[in-house]
């Protein structure tokens, strides 16, 4: 009867086990193995593709785009998603404006590049304007200007829009979340006495909303870490925005070299587990506090 006991719980949790081994752990250690081989897997090239990846060009400008987007888009989903979860639960009509703002998470990446490459859409100046902010432009007898291809800042500027513009209502709904679990005796308490609102945002309703705030954070990071769909619809890594996830897509389906690409997953997978252990051990800290 001990026996059986002991034996039951493993018979519920083996089918899970093996899924996650079959699909996360094997996958994994073959990446590994396969980013220490030539291009196809037949040669022995030790560390050749990692110094690659850190010495090609495009791979640095690869990295230096991601680090792009996690410095602006990280700050701008959370803080957006903050702001408009605070003001919205003011709103008469607060659950019509966090559907509306919620609604680009429910359109695909690829659908949404497709969206904004109209929105960003150049012609001539001579010519009707097909995209919106070029005609915008035009109505105000400014020239139009082709978005994607302008600058690297900007480029890469205006695909992070894309992403914020997809993010911040995911953003949104998990600090709203967080803020209605605040208790309302409180924040009545702190405007009796005579606080701001300025004042109760910063001193009892975002230290309140910290440990959040750092699970979206980190979570937003991952995401970022790994963006691929928007770069890839808009312009494949063209004109300076090439990413690391874009990248690595290119060497196995392009170019089909698959030591590169597999080292390339390698390191993307190395930049990633930090931001989960962090996430994990916030979860634990909240289950502590509960």
């Amino acid at each position: 009867m001990i026996r059986t006991k002991k034996i039951t719980p493993w018979l519920y949790i083996t089918p899970a086990i093996f899924l996650l081994f079959f699909f996360l752990v094997y996958p994994s250690i073959n990446t590994l193995y396969v980013s220490f081989f030539n291009y196809n897997s037949e040669i022995f090239m030790g560390i050749k593709n990692y110094l690659y990846c850190f010495t090609n060009e495009i791979m640095l400008n690869s990295f230096r785009n991601n680090a792009l987007w996690v410095i602006l888009f990280v700050p701008l989903t959370v803080s957006l998603g903050l702001v408009i979860a605070v003001l919205a639960d003011r709103v008469k009509y607060e659950s019509i404006a966090k559907s509306i703002i919620f609604m680009p998470m429910a359109i695909s990446f690829v659908g949404a590049g497709v969206i904004w490459k109209f929105v960003y859409a150049y012609r001539p100046a001579s010519a009707a304007q097909t995209g919106i902010l070029n005609a915008i432009r035009s109505f105000f007898q400014l020239e139009p200007l082709p978005w994607l291809i302008i600058r690297p800042w900007l480029n890469n500027f205006c695909l992070i829009m894309v992403g914020v513009w997809i993010w911040t209502g995911f953003c949104m709904v998990i600090l709203s979340a967080n803020y209605k679990g605040i208790p309302r005796e409180l924040l009545e308490a702190a405007r009796v006495d005579g606080a701001t609102e300025f004042k109760i945002f910063w001193k009892i309703i975002l230290p309140l909303m910290k440990p959040t705030l750092a699970v979206v954070a980190t979570t937003m990071t991952i995401n970022v870490l790994k963006v691929f769909d928007i770069v890839y619809v808009m312009t494949n890594g063209n004109f300076n925005t090439e990413v690391v996830a874009n990248r690595m897509y290119k060497e196995m389906f392009i170019f089909r070299n698959y030591g590169r690409a597999s080292a390339i997953a390698v390191i993307l997978l190395m930049l990633i587990i930090p931001m989960i252990i962090i996430n994990i051990q916030r979860f634990r800290e909240q289950e502590a506090i509960r």
